[in-house]
């Protein structure tokens, strides 16, 4: 059983690069007992009660991860969790000093409310309700997602 499940969006190119990057390091660690476990929220089959509660709103608002014992992890918290778990949370250390913390915790909320613009997504409320009425959503938004 993986340490630290994270839960993340993959219609999001740059967090489907992240976790294929956190994925390869820590297979490359620790082999058949990876360490990190990854959930797709943005999979029409995500079930948060599969996953400590966390809303599908929730999780694409901001980075969520579960650990073992099932406590939920977000924001820098889940960074610094997870490259720990793949030896290098001295990267993401700084990130929980009493100085630097509350300034890089600003800097990633601020990341997050513009995460979907910036990848040229569409906002989370019409993410929301598309999720409703997955079919007619999707085809709607193929568009945004690859970059048209």
């Amino acid at each position: 059983m993986a340490e630290l499940t994270l839960l993340y969006d993959g219609g999001c190119p740059l967090c489907v690069r992240e976790v294929r990057w956190l994925g390869s390091r820590d297979g490359a660690l620790h082999g058949e007992e990876p360490r990190l476990a990854f959930v797709d929220i943005d999979q029409p089959g995500y079930d948060p009660a599969a996953h400590a509660g966390v809303t599908y709103r929730q999780a694409m608002g901001r980075i969520h991860a579960i650990a073992a014992d099932g406590s939920v992890l977000q924001d820098l918290a889940v960074f610094r969790a997870a490259y720990r778990l793949i030896g290098l949370g001295w990267l993401y250390a700084p990130t929980g000093w009493p100085l630097l913390g509350p300034l890089a915790e600003a800097l990633y909320r601020l990341w997050a409310e513009r995460r979907l613009w910036l990848t040229r997504r569409p906002d989370l409320d019409t993410l929301c309700r598309c999720r409703s009425a997955a079919g007619a959503c999707l085809a709607a938004a193929e568009p945004l997602r690859s970059g048209g």
